[in-house]
């Protein structure tokens, strides 16, 4: 298996824009990968951006963001009110945002969602990252749930047991208005985390998966 160096050095401001349809998708889907970035860039800054909200995710939404990039010195912080599992009928409003966000930002390295996730919210996203930003190293993370569409990533950020402990305890203090769903607990996202680092044979037993569409070398 090759492993993937970002030729960039200490010095150089890493910029990384996160995009996520709901509050708690970023920290799911990415939060290893974020933490190893801090870990590694120091002059690296974030631009955070979550699509749908309500009162009580916005607040869960900010803190949980705050608190995981409390190390990182230039971020910025955005949380919409779209209505969750809505987003697709506020697509020129969104839309919108993108051009925006197009105008604001210069990211080296996008995480965002999975393209064929069946989530309705995620795919819109995922599609006007694509459509938007033509130029960018895009990482697609993914998401556990009920519709089972889990597929075979390409791209793995091996974790190890410290951080992997690390990404699950913050989900889970952060986002108490979800802990009454049957999937969000510990068991699965550490699962998912030791699925996916079996299949990229992980020094540290653990890794986040993502799918990279293109890339050049």
């Amino acid at each position: 298996m090759l492993n993937m160096v970002f030729d960039i050095k200490k010095e150089h401001k890493l910029s990384v824009l996160c995009l996520g349809a709901h509050c708690d998708d970023i920290e799911i889907g990415a939060g290893g990968i974020i933490i190893k970035l801090i870990e590694n860039f120091p002059n690296i800054n974030f631009s955070w951006i979550v699509f749908s909200s309500d009162t009580t995710r916005a607040d869960e939404a900010h803190k949980s963001a705050n608190a995981l990039l409390r190390q990182v010195k230039e971020k910025q912080i955005i949380i919409q009110g779209f209505k969750e599992s809505y987003l697709p009928y506020w697509g020129a409003e969104i839309k919108e945002n993108f051009e925006q966000i197009k105008k604001e930002v210069f990211p080296d390295l996008i995480l965002t969602h999975y393209r064929n996730d069946l989530h309705q919210d995620h795919r819109l996203i995922s599609g006007l990252t694509w459509n938007t930003f033509r130029n960018h190293l895009i990482l697609e993370y993914e998401i556990p749930k009920y519709d089972g569409d889990f597929g075979s990533p390409n791209f793995f950020v091996n974790l190890d047991e410290a951080t992997c402990q690390k990404k699950i305890r913050h989900i889970l203090a952060h986002f108490l208005s979800q802990n009454t769903r049957q999937w969000f607990d510990k068991e699965t996202f550490k699962s998912v985390l030791k699925l996916r680092g079996v299949e990229s044979n992980s020094p540290g037993k653990y890794a986040e998966a993502f799918y990279c569409r293109k890339i050049t070398f």
